[in-house]
């Protein structure tokens, strides 16, 4: 497809979505950057019955841009930033940490000034609110919502953590919570941004903690005797399974573990083995120091960009 067709094609679809959106009230959502996250919350804004002529997305590097026209014929695409989200009434910030205050700065400010109302999202790790807010370089007020997704998103089980400046009005806060709802089955708001740090500690970094534990359970069923086939499959099924009870059950976690844990039994076995090894300390250390990492490079971010 030439450019400028592609650009005909794109103008028109622009066209038709602002008028989609007047018929039926639905937000026009941008998305700066075309990863697999943008990707996830796409397909997911799609799947959820957000009208596909309402998503749009911009992509600078042309393989990825290529894969993902390719795949979703149906979303405006361009290498534009400032084409894409034109008329935007959300702006989803979906680029590299490294890239934001440039595309903050080249692209979003204009924006900002041609509609105060605009819902800004970021999800780039470890840019705080206040150093989008100093790249707009406006006096005026900003609607901003910094988002700590994890990577089950992409197979939307994600767990995500939310925080949004004063202006964040209760409208915004609902639509962003629904289009974080379209890849996560928890959403939870923290009332200062100093507490996403610690969302990193839990459920951003927190899948590698039972992807870690599930590697050690599978490899103690090998040396025990299981085929790699089965020490996988039992150990997976097995942290399945136990995070359904947890989710679907009336008692709290430490219940669920009494009630498993018979006495003098097997489980009371590795349970104790586990207490003498200091499992609780070794978990609390991770949370605290996935945590104390995320604020370091906060500050680094802020001062280097």
């Amino acid at each position: 497809m030439s450019f400028s067709l592609q650009r005909l094609q794109t103008i028109t679809s622009h066209m038709v979505s602002s008028t989609v959106k007047k018929i039926i009230n639905k937000p026009i959502i941008s998305f700066i950057g075309g990863g697999n996250m943008a990707e996830a919350i796409l397909a997911g804004l799609q799947s959820s019955g957000h009208p596909s002529s309402l998503l749009r997305y911009s992509e600078p590097f042309d393989q990825r841009l290529e894969y993902m026209q390719t795949k979703y014929p149906e979303f405006v695409s361009s290498k534009d930033n400032c084409e894409i989200i034109e008329g935007s009434d959300i702006v989803i910030l979906a680029v590299k940490p490294q890239v934001l205050r440039t595309v903050v700065i080249n692209d979003l400010s204009g924006l900002l000034k041609q509609n105060p109302k605009l819902l800004i999202v970021s999800i780039a790790a470890g840019i705080t609110t206040q150093d989008i807010y100093k790249w707009l370089n406006t006096s005026d007020p900003a609607s901003i919502v910094r988002c700590m997704p994890n990577t089950p998103a992409l197979v939307g089980e994600g767990a995500v953590g939310l925080y949004a400046t004063d202006h964040v009005n209760n409208e915004q806060r609902e639509m962003t919570e629904s289009i974080m709802k379209s890849i996560a089955k928890q959403v939870s708001w923290v009332s200062q941004e100093s507490l996403i740090d610690s969302v990193t500690g839990i459920s951003g970094s927190g899948p590698a903690y039972f992807f870690l534990i599930m590697e050690a359970m599978q490899n103690a069923g090998i040396e025990a005797g299981l085929t790699l086939e089965d020490a996988k499959a039992l150990t997976i099924q097995t942290c399945l399974g136990a995070a359904r009870m947890a989710q679907t059950s009336e008692d709290d976690l430490a219940t669920l573990r009494r009630k498993v844990t018979s006495p003098k039994g097997t489980t009371e076995a590795a349970i104790n083995s586990m207490e003498s090894n200091h499992i609780r300390q070794t978990m609390s250390d991770a949370v605290f120091a996935a945590q104390n990492r995320g604020k370091e490079l906060a500050e680094q971010l802020g001062k280097e960009l």
